[in-house]
């Protein structure tokens, strides 16, 4: 008898862990679809893409800001900003300053069409995931860095530049 109820019991303890799973896998749907449609709505609305107006965004908060600062905020390669800031000054949304005395140094700036184009889109300009993680408590977000990293740990990724690739398509 005692066996029988042990076996139910792990059959009971299968079932919740499954469940769990099923529903950590729902929140990671709703994520990264909820990131696709904002994006897309920016594109749509905009021209530009979920990445380029977190860009705008963040030159608007911070004239002048060199493009190294800006990769590290964005959490981005320095060559994939490179290449958004070349679409963004394409569009004449942004212009670019090099320094006087050292032209590696370029410093960043909003044209009036970029400012334009942050005024009429839709919010939050730094994206859906960024603002639901900025409202998160320092708790929160600690456990949330914790558990993701061993999540991705145990997927065993050989592609380790994944995670400076923005989630939104950067075209």
């Amino acid at each position: 008898m005692k066996q029988v109820s042990s076996e139910i019991q792990d059959e009971n303890a299968d079932e919740v862990r499954s469940n769990r799973i099923r529903e950590v896998l729902k929140c990671f749907r709703t994520v990264v679809k909820s990131v696709k449609r904002h994006s897309e709505k920016i594109k749509e609305q905009c021209g530009v893409s979920g990445a380029e107006l977190w860009v705008l965004s963040e030159l608007l908060n911070k004239p002048g800001m060199r493009s190294s600062d800006l990769a590290r905020v964005l959490a981005i390669h320095q060559s994939t900003l490179s290449n958004l800031l070349d679409k963004l000054d394409r569009k004449k949304l942004i212009w670019r300053e090099r320094g006087r005395t050292d032209q590696r140094v370029v410093r960043l700036y909003l044209t009036e069409s970029g400012e334009e184009v942050i005024t009429h889109a839709p919010g939050p300009s730094q994206g859906v995931l960024i603002d639901a993680l900025r409202h998160l408590s320092d708790e929160v977000v600690v456990s949330l860095e914790t558990n993701l990293g061993i999540l991705v740990q145990s997927m065993k990724l050989k592609d380790e530049t994944l995670p400076m690739d923005p989630l939104s398509p950067i075209d």
